[in-house]
């Protein structure tokens, strides 16, 4: 009998246009006297059996290093735990953990935590390191002689926090701009890049000003990701990677989607997250720079350094370790880990400067922060924000933004404490907070809010002269 396109079918081949070919070539085959399985092999290198890849029924086992005592924490671990469930069942994932600072960062089952870290193999997961591309802290420490207050006084100047890039835009480093415009996910992101550049943005987003605890030497740390820049990779990835997954893994979500690695469009983009990297690395010491320019003395630097804790890390054993607000703490985690990471608590509380753990359990990865039991709004639905005592707490837009105030963060000392418990990093240091600068409520009083509120304003009536 002569082999058809049902037969193909049957045989676990998909319709298309080679379709013909094969089975012009199958009947030749088996005219010649081969059998099914030497024919099938030879349609197969005509067109490849699509093979779809599933979801695991059942999820792989986790970490988890986050204590829960009171309602609020129980009922916001109870979230994490029903994500990270749903998570751990996507197929290229091989190892998960969750931080003391853990929090659901989203509502579709399966969104990776705010806390929460995953190894994948041969994938790249735009959805686990989000829009905020390289979130990251960094510190400039100034030798004695600096008023923190001058300091922040100069950042304040300098800086820009809310919407959109800089009025006065900061040249990019030098060979910078032409590695970006030769990517092919960022060539035309080029006007992003520069006017982004030396910005940090809203939301949790910072400029801090304290004192060493060890010297007394005051330090600037700034806390800010690849704002627009990395958004628009951040969105052309997440395009790539559902067309991909669609295609061999029709079960899993759309937000958990990812790029293969080993791919053209794979390596393309682990190229562009490495400039994205580099931008922002050079974004908060622009802002760092300029501030010391701005004070108008010679303040001499005697430390510096950073970390990125939102971002996707390839480590020797060829897997990619993606940190959803999570801090790498094993060495060698970038080119120049000075082997120090910083994790911030709330505007009132120490920094904390770190030395790596590597602990397996955790994939290496330490919390970002304190981290939240409740969204922004029911914070603010069911608390009364108080006001920081003794902290210089300015908000660059003029409005505060509650949500930001210490009370709608975990407690400082438990996490500190969970951090020490978990043996997740070594604090060898902390920076005490003076004041801190943030983007403030600029919603409130946004340009589109403000023409929004004209346009509805009654005209008065025109008199003629």
């Amino acid at each position: 009998m002569d082999i058809n396109g049902q037969t193909l079918i049957g045989w676990g081949f998909k319709p298309g246009r080679h379709f013909q070919a094969a089975i012009a070539r199958a009947n030749e085959l088996r005219t010649a006297g081969q059998d099914d399985e030497a024919i099938v092999s030879a349609v197969r290198e005509l067109i490849p059996v699509e093979v779809t890849i599933p979801m695991r029924a059942a999820p792989l086992a986790y970490g988890v290093f986050l204590d829960a005592e009171t309602d609020e924490e129980r009922a916001n671990l109870a979230g994490v735990i029903r994500h990270m469930d749903e998570l751990m069942r996507v197929p290229t994932i091989e190892a998960g953990a969750v931080m003391p600072d853990a929090c659901p960062s989203g509502s579709a089952p399966g969104t990776i935590p705010v806390g929460g870290a995953v190894a994948a193999r041969n994938a790249i997961h735009p959805g686990f390191h989000s829009a905020d591309i390289c979130c990251s802290v960094a510190i400039t420490v100034f030798a004695g002689g600096v008023d923190p207050k001058t300091l922040l006084d100069a950042v304040q100047a300098i800086t820009h926090f809310g919407p959109g890039g800089r009025r006065d835009p900061v040249a990019l480093p030098v060979g910078l701009a032409d590695a970006i415009a030769a990517n092919p996910f960022l060539s035309d992101l080029t006007g992003k890049a520069a006017g982004d550049f030396a910005s940090q943005g809203d939301g949790n987003h910072f400029a801090y000003v304290g004192r060493l605890a060890s010297t007394g030497q005051v330090a600037l740390v700034t806390h800010h990701g690849s704002r627009g820049f990395g958004a628009g990779l951040y969105k052309k990835g997440m395009a790539v990677a559902k067309r991909h997954t669609a295609k061999v893994a029709p079960e899993v979500p759309a937000h958990n989607a990812w790029i293969q690695a080993d791919t053209a469009d794979g390596q393309a983009y682990w190229e562009a997250l490495q400039l994205v990297r580099v931008w922002t690395r050079e974004s908060h010491y622009a802002i760092h720079d300029l501030a010391r320019a701005q004070l108008g003395i010679e303040a001499l630097v005697v430390d510096r350094f950073w970390n990125e804790h939102n971002f996707v890390f390839r480590r020797a054993d060829g897997l990619f370790y993606h940190g959803k607000g999570a801090t790498p703490s094993w060495s060698g985690f970038s080119p120049e880990d000075a082997g120090r990471t910083l994790i911030p608590l709330n505007m009132a509380e120490p920094i904390l400067i770190t030395r790596h753990r590597d602990r397996k359990e955790t994939l290496g990865f330490a919390p970002h922060g304190a981290g939240r039991n409740l969204s922004r709004t029911a914070y603010l639905r069911s608390h009364a924000p108080a006001w920081p005592e003794g902290i210089d707490a300015r908000f660059y837009c003029g409005r505060p933004d509650l949500s930001e105030l210490p009370g709608a963060y975990k407690d400082a000392a438990s996490v500190r404490a969970q951090i020490e418990r978990y043996d997740l990093a070594e604090i060898v240091d902390t920076v005490e907070p003076y004041g801190s600068i943030m983007a403030g409520d600029w919603e409130a009083d946004a340009p589109w809010r403000r023409r929004k509120a004209a346009a509805a304003e009654p005209q008065a009536d025109s008199v003629e002269a």
